[in-house]
């Protein structure tokens, strides 16, 4: 096999390992799906490889889990992030937290637009306020799971592919 195909594989399998953890019991918010985003963007130079991975993942999640009314704001949440980190090309805290920030933003944009909160100022910043403590279990995993998946998949590649991205 081709030392890029062999790539592509291990880079699929970690991702889809990870992704299992979505369907076991976990803290709300807690799941490594943002971390596969960045994961794909960074590590895979494949575009649509990088969109693939982690909407499939979703998808074939949600089909167990079930979709919800902001489900579309989940996925395009995800899409920036893998665009972002397509675009990037970096790990770094910042880049983690400000994933978190942008799938904080564009989820409970979703909640408050399709939720029962009032559509007015206040009840954005309500529906914003009520779901901090989320916010807080995402970015421990966002933080969690990227490390992971990038230091896991580094020494993967030091001692398997002898391949670097």
């Amino acid at each position: 096999m081709k030392e890029k195909n062999k790539k592509i594989l291990f880079i699929t399998l970690f991702i889809t390992v990870a992704a299992l953890m979505r369907l076991i019991p976990h803290p709300p918010n807690f799941v490594p799906i943002t971390a596969i985003a960045i994961f794909a963007g960074v590590k895979l130079n494949n575009i649509k490889i990088a969109y693939a991975i982690p909407i499939s993942i979703m998808l074939i999640s949600d089909l167990f889990i079930g979709f919800y009314s902001i489900s579309l704001f989940v996925y395009l949440a995800f899409i920036l992030i893998i665009t972002y980190s397509s675009f990037i090309k970096k790990y770094s805290i910042k880049n983690i937290i400000l994933s978190s920030v942008i799938f904080f933003i564009i989820t409970n944009f979703g909640v408050w637009l399709m939720g029962g909160y009032p559509k007015s100022i206040e009840g954005l910043v309500l529906c914003y306020t009520m779901a901090i403590p989320f916010f807080t279990n995402s970015i421990i995993a966002d933080l969690f799971f990227s490390a992971i998946l990038y230091y896991g998949f580094e020494q993967i590649e030091k001692r398997y592919l002898i391949l670097k991205s």
